[in-house]
């Protein structure tokens, strides 16, 4: 199947101004002007992507570089749908507005302290940060994209223009899929056990005992080692010739483990490793957020007859849900990212690649390999799925956040 650059702006224009008309007429706005505002958006907006990409995802030359198939149409499609929601949301907010401005309701007049009565001394403000954002993050990202739809090699001249094959090609392997499935296994168990450990730990902590500072202090500081430091002192530890664990293991029970020959063993080392690192982060969250459990409910609770474990399950957890849910969308970022530099120094990846994370991958190919396009290309689909991960603990769990007592 092909489409021409002609279709695919109508079919643009179509939908924007379905949508927009639609919009329109709900506001009680002129459903026409909708229609048009909405057809030149909609038009507009599948060139944001196609215009950089030279439609290549629906390029039926067969002497292109790219390969043609269908999971380039695929993505091309999503692509266009993304392009659609970027340009006509904000139309659709904007049609909000000004209805409301058309049609204000009725108040108290009350006097707007705070705001500025030039539209320049914000924009002044703003400025410094704005220029920031756009050097170090706005420009990386667009440099990204564009670097993974070419054929790139670290410190090679020549590029080649390959469209969406680097994307293409993870769908299709088979290793990548594998990669996914450990870097989230790997995510989960850390994210779960060091919640579970962390919560124990501070409510131990949080007991009245003497020298309790110094106490919490000591449980807090392995926050401050970098991953990297983290790995060596386990690999110290895990190492199967001489490693202190495994020095106590055969000394009890008369056998050791190959932590880090074993693809079973490895990962639960990495999982450990990465918990005891981000331990600290956790109790002190979770110390602050006993703190601010109100003793009266738990002395209620304790009168209607409620035992320390059902206070705990009934009465403290449930006022602990804002620090648990923040502590997980951080945990989960913590374990796709951060656990580069322990993975690197305690397993490489290995053994048979049980270790490597999509983290780790996108070094090995991007760097190791030479390979920055399929590097980028997956480094793009890492954020994707991060963020998408991201908006589904905010879509399912936020709801269930109790932020009152």
């Amino acid at each position: 199947m092909s489409a021409s650059p002609f279709l695919i702006v109508l079919i643009g224009a179509l939908i924007g101004g379905g949508f927009l008309t639609f919009t329109f007429r709900r506001l009680g706005l002129r459903p026409y002007l909708g229609t048009g505002i909405g057809a030149l958006a909609g038009a507009i907006a599948p060139l944001i992507f196609m215009l950089p990409l030279e439609f290549c995802m629906f390029n039926p030359d067969p002497e292109a570089v790219y390969q043609i198939d269908a999971l380039d149409q695929l993505l091309g499609v999503m692509l266009i749908g993304v392009g659609l929601v970027v340009v006509l949301w904000p139309l659709a907010w904007a049609a909000g507005l000004w209805a409301q401005h058309r049609n204000p309701i009725q108040t108290v007049e009350v006097s707007q302290q705070g705001l500025f009565k030039s539209r320049v001394m914000p924009i002044f403000l703003l400025a410094p940060t704005i220029t920031i954002l756009a050097l170090f993050l706005y420009y990386p990202s667009i440099e990204t994209f564009r670097l993974s739809t070419l054929l790139a090699r670290l410190g090679a001249r020549r590029t080649a223009f390959v469209c969406l094959d680097n994307f293409t090609s993870l769908i299709v392997d088979p290793d990548y899929i594998r990669t996914i499935g450990i870097t989230i296994g790997l995510g989960l168990a850390i994210v779960i056990i060091g919640l579970v450990l962390a919560l124990l730990v501070a409510t131990m902590a949080y007991q009245p005992l003497f020298g309790a500072r110094i106490y919490r202090t000591l449980l807090i500081w392995p926050y401050a080692i970098s991953p990297v430091v983290a790995g060596i002192i386990f690999l110290l530890m895990f190492n199967p010739a001489g490693g202190i664990i495994n020095y106590f293991l055969e000394g009890t029970i008369g056998m050791g483990v190959g932590w880090l020959n074993d693809p079973y063993a490895a990962p639960w080392a990495v999982i450990i490793a990465s918990v005891w690192k981000s331990m600290g982060f956790n109790v002190l969250f979770y110390i602050a957020g006993l703190q601010n459990v109100p003793k009266d409910l738990q002395e209620s609770a304790a009168i209607d007859g409620a035992n320390v474990f059902q206070r705990f399950r009934h009465v403290v957890f449930p006022l602990l849900s804002p620090i648990t849910f923040f502590l997980v969308i951080t945990n989960l970022t913590y374990a796709f990212f951060e656990t580069f530099g322990t993975i690197d120094y305690l397993t490489s990846g290995g053994p048979l690649k049980s270790t490597t994370t999509l983290m780790y991958r996108i070094y090995e190919v991007g760097i190791v390999n030479n390979d920055l396009g399929k590097g980028a290309a997956q480094s793009i689909v890492l954020f994707v799925m991060v963020i998408g991960l991201t908006i589904f603990q905010f879509r399912t769990q936020g709801s269930r956040v109790n932020y009152g007592a």
